[in-house]
Formats: structure tokens, C-alpha cells, sequence
């Protein structure tokens, strides 16, 4: 029998948590982009279609990052053409400049992300920018945007640990994320890119948050499975009020720009979580375990999620 059958995860709500989680998916976008061979649009597409069929409402589509940087999301134009968009879902795509929002525009985009970082060294390797000077970068994307009627998130990579400069200071992550806010962005994504976050660690840099006047309703938390902390972090912050929870459909992805980044937090193992804890997500595990084994099946090797490995072998 199946898991499903046999009537697990067994459902014990905890006190302390929310009712309702937000899934915001980004496999098609994160974690298609380290993808080495170039995945077909039409794969792309129905991974997308797949992954609204399981209930996911907010899907990262893709990214209008330079092809040479990212040579896997070149097609953002074709893919965007070809999408058809579902009632209710959400397709928010990356823009990391000006002319990636004249590109999102172009395409009819109405929820766009930019991405900054918390440290100096990450700024210059990932932005080609000092720490200070990639917010003269998104200022004029988000204001333009914002004024054109699109919601815009921020990112800030390299919340917990940097490959190159160590421990971060959570002050500094809290500093980066309220300029962001100001600018206008309507929710903070924290990244562990490098997956070293420890449970201490977010409590604290919530807490910072917290302390300085940003509700928990305009944070999202992303982590990375590096050192298996993922799932426990991403408890820690349900407990302190967070609702949005950053995840790929089968735990794929890293960055490309930080070579010890490893995949993100599965969504079958974050909604397998949530389930056992009585926490709605609108997900159907199932069909999203589907989902992941096909793709697992057409990019020719196995998931990295537990529980698609668990459920489909």
C-alpha cells in the first residue's frame, strides 16, 4: 500500500503555527537554472502546467537575467508566450536591471522578483556591484515597476553564511532588507544560499526583523538542504510568524554564482512537513510527487527529494 493509502502523513496540529502556508514554487526558475544541458521549452511548460495541477498558486516562471549569464533561461520570451496562465496562479519572473523589466513588460509580467545581497563580496561576484551600489540598480526597476502596477519582491542572497566572507552579521541583513522595503518591494525572501543556517541563527535574525518594524507578513524564508537544516529552519520560522515558504518541486537548484550552494528545500518534503503538522499548503503531494519523478525521469536521474524518492522509488 501506499503512503497515502496506509493514511500518512498522520495530521497532529501544533500549537504556535499558522493555519495556512504559502508555497512559492521556484523550480522552473531556481532550480532548472543550474541545469547544465538546455531543458526544451516544452518540457519547461509542462512542468509549469504539472506543477499548477498540484495546487501550487505562486510558480516562479522563469528569468530575464542575460543569456550569457544563464544560458538554461534564454527562452524566457518563448516560454512566456507559450504559457497559458491559470486563474488564481501566480508567475512571477526574475528581473535583474532595467532592461529585464523591459523585457517583463513586454511579456505582460505582473509580479516580478530582483535579488540583492546581504554581503560585499556577493554583491560584486553576482551583481558586479559594491553592496551600496546595487540599490542605484533597483531603484529605478522597482520604482518603474511598481508605478506600471507590478508587485515586486526582493531577495537577499547570503542571509546566514558567505563562501567568501564567513558568518554574516544579521544587523547587515536587516539593513539590506529594509532599504529594499522602502524602495518598494512587497516581501523580503531571506536565502540561506549555502544552506549553513542554523535554527539560533533565524530566530535571531527574525527577532532583528521584528525589532525593527517589519512584519513577519512581509518575509518569506528560502533555504538551501546543504547541511540537512532546511526543514528545521523552515519550522523555526513558521513558529516566529512567517507564512511564505520558498521551495522546488523536487529539490532542485542551487546559484551559479556560489559553488557550494546546494538544492533548495524539496517541495514534497516541505508540504509532507506541513501536512503531518495540519498546516493547509492547497498541495496535492501526489500529484506533485508525479510531477518531480517525470522530471527527475526526462533530465535522466533521480530526485533529490526524500519524499519523492519515498513515494516513487
Amino acid at each position: 500500500m501506499t503512503a497515502r493509502e496506509l493514511g500518512l502523513p498522520v495530521r497532529v496540529p501544533a500549537d504556535g503555527l499558522p493555519d495556512t502556508v504559502t508555497i512559492w514554487e521556484v523550480g522552473p526558475r531556481d532550480g532548472l537554472q543550474n541545469e547544465s544541458a538546455v531543458v526544451p521549452v516544452g518540457v519547461k511548460l509542462e512542468f509549469l502546467d504539472r506543477l499548477a495541477d498540484a495546487g501550487l498558486t505562486t510558480i516562479e516562471a522563469t528569468s530575464f537575467v542575460h543569456p550569457k549569464w544563464v544560458p538554461q533561461l534564454a527562452d524566457a520570451e518563448s516560454l512566456l508566450a507559450g504559457l497559458s496562465m491559470r486563474d488564481g496562479v501566480r508567475y512571477p519572473v526574475l528581473v535583474p536591471n532595467e532592461r529585464g523589466l523591459d523585457r517583463a513588460l513586454a511579456a505582460g509580467v505582473r509580479h516580478i522578483a530582483i535579488f540583492g545581497s546581504a554581503t560585499e563580496t556577493f554583491a560584486n561576484r553576482n551583481l558586479n556591484r559594491t553592496l551600496d551600489e546595487q540599490f542605484a540598480m533597483f531603484d529605478p526597476v522597482v520604482s518603474r515597476a511598481v508605478a506600471e502596477g507590478l508587485d515586486v519582491r526582493g531577495y537577499v542572497s547570503m542571509c546566514f553564511g558567505d563562501p567568501w566572507e564567513g558568518a554574516v552579521d544579521p544587523a547587515a541583513v536587516v539593513s539590506v532588507g529594509r532599504r529594499l522595503l522602502d524602495l518598494g518591494c512587497s516581501q523580503l525572501s531571506l536565502g540561506d544560499t549555502i544552506g549553513v543556517a542554523t535554527t539560533g541563527q533565524v530566530a535571531a535574525l527574525l527577532g532583528l526583523f521584528g525589532a525593527a518594524g517589519v512584519p513577519m507578513s512581509a518575509l518569506a524564508v528560502h533555504f538551501h538542504d546543504t547541511y540537512g537544516q532546511a526543514l528545521a529552519n523552515t519550522l523555526e520560522s513558521l513558529r516566529h510568524g512567517v507564512t511564505t515558504v520558498d521551495s522546488s518541486a523536487g529539490g532542485l537548484g542551487g546559484c551559479p554564482y556560489a559553488e557550494s550552494a546546494t538544492g533548495n528545500l524539496a517541495t514534497e518534503d516541505l508540504v509532507w512537513l506541513l501536512d503531518g503538522l495540519g498546516v493547509s499548503t492547497g498541495v496535492d503531494l501526489d500529484r506533485l510527487a508525479d510531477t518531480s519523478a517525470w522530471l527527475a525521469g526526462t533530465l535522466g536521474r533521480p530526485s533529490p527529494s526524500r519524499v519523492v524518492r519515498a513515494l516513487r522509488g
